[in-house]
């Protein structure tokens, strides 16, 4: 008998994305108790053959059809004892961020699938399984840390974006609004010789409302040296 308690080792995936200027979680609905019928974040057991890398994407790809994303990494790690009802259980939590999820389709022990606002998930408008509901707000408060800190917001969008979008990822994951003429005039501070935004010559398509469609950038080699855009301090109550 060995001298060490055992315990099992789960994957989780935090997978974001923002449309319409509004910050979005996929979750999908467990099939099989425990919490059968409740949503939860896409996980599962990590294999003995596999690296918790290799467990994240497989669990994403199984569960949701989704393909992991360029941006996939570990943002935490959750073993209380009472935190899954089948024993000793332990999960690592991992953030992955995407401008597109693609195609969503529920498989292995998933019911369905789909995409929900964050905010209204935090809210406890949705009701998450396990500790799903701290992971993911842990989660989002990392990406929120990490725009600050490197070039986060490039995973958010697409290889070509408006300055209109970018600005729009920060504001959604933040919950606050930016200066616009402040958030354009950090990203022409850039280090040394490089550009945090590059123009590509091309133009969006043409909005319902006419006008002048917005240019389209792309990321420079700025971003190396981290995020130019800070995070507005909060007020604080009188």
């Amino acid at each position: 008998m060995s001298a060490f308690p055992a315990f099992a080792v789960t994957v989780d995936v935090v997978i974001l994305s923002v449309v319409d200027g509004q910050l979005l979680v996929l979750l999908v609905r467990r099939q099989a108790d425990p919490y059968g019928g409740q949503w939860a974040l896409p996980g599962g057991f990590k294999r003995p053959d596999e690296s918790f890398d290799d467990a994240a994407a497989r669990e994403l790809r199984e569960e949701t059809a989704v393909i992991a994303p360029a941006h996939l990494a570990q943002f935490g790690a959750y073993g209380d004892p009472d935190r899954d009802p089948r024993g000793n259980i332990v999960t690592v939590g991992y953030l992955a961020v995407t401008s597109e999820v693609g195609a969503i389709e529920p498989g292995t022990d998933a019911d369905d699938a789909r995409l929900f606002p964050v905010a209204d998930v935090l809210a406890g408008d949705i009701e998450l399984a396990f500790d799903h509901g701290r992971i993911l707000r842990d989660a989002v408060e990392r990406a929120g840390d990490q725009l600050e800190e490197s070039d986060l917001a490039t995973a958010f969008v697409g290889p070509r974006f408006t300055l209109s979008e970018l600005q729009g990822i920060y504001e959604a994951v933040w919950g606050d609004q930016l200066d616009t003429a402040n958030f354009r005039r950090s990203l022409s501070m850039a280090p040394s010789d490089s550009d945090y935004v590059v123009s590509t010559g091309e133009r969006a398509a043409a909005g319902p409302k006419g006008g002048r469609p917005p240019e389209l950038f792309e990321a420079g080699e700025g971003w190396s040296e981290g995020s130019p855009v800070k995070r507005p301090k909060r007020r604080r109550a009188r």
